[in-house]
């Protein structure tokens, strides 16, 4: 019996590894469109601005350039990053290359089906998928933890394919945002 799973695991890892994919073209996120702002009007000698002011405009808008969608979702039992959620995950990435001091975390998560010990190893493999493409998009791989909640962390907690749908996810968590 043995004998007959190492051969089947055997021909099926040549199997695999005879086969290549095609390999796909990584393109970066299109930049975000700059919005006509009103030219600026001459500054009179008392209206002139402080380093503070200064920083926390700078940092107001580094904020405001944070993506917005922060969430990879995927099929049952999968934990490769769909072509659905690339985009997103670049555009998080190419943020993260632009601001080195920002930090994330990226939350992987299962929907209920399964044991606890395979949902948590399944958020797992989740997470750091997502955290390779973040740093494939300029992100460094210090800015970023991954962490596992398994099925602990249910955005919807019915029992159908629709709430699962939702629950098998990678969530990109910014600090205080």
């Amino acid at each position: 019996m043995k004998k007959i799973i190492l051969s089947i695991v055997l021909v099926n890892l040549l199997a695999a590894c005879a086969s290549e994919k095609p390999k796909e073209a990584v393109s970066e996120p299109a930049p975000a469109p700059a919005a006509a702002a009103p030219a600026p009007a001459a500054v009179e000698p008392a209206q002139t601005t402080t380093a503070a002011d200064a920083a926390a405009a700078a940092a107001a808008a580094a904020a405001a350039a944070i993506p917005e969608v922060r969430s990879a979702y995927f099929p049952f039992d999968v934990d490769a990053v769909q072509e659905s959620d690339r985009a997103a995950i670049q555009a998080n990435g190419a943020y993260l290359g632009k601001n080195k001091d920002v930090k994330v975390r990226v939350e992987g998560n299962a929907d209920e089906r399964g044991s606890t010990e395979y949902n948590l190893a399944l958020g797992q493999r989740r997470a750091n998928n997502v955290k390779k493409l973040l740093v494939l998009s300029g992100a460094q791989a210090s800015q970023i933890e991954t962490v596992s909640y398994g099925e602990s962390k249910p955005r919807c907690v019915e029992h159908n394919e629709s709430c699962w749908s939702q629950n098998r996810r990678a969530d990109i968590v910014y600090p205080n945002k």
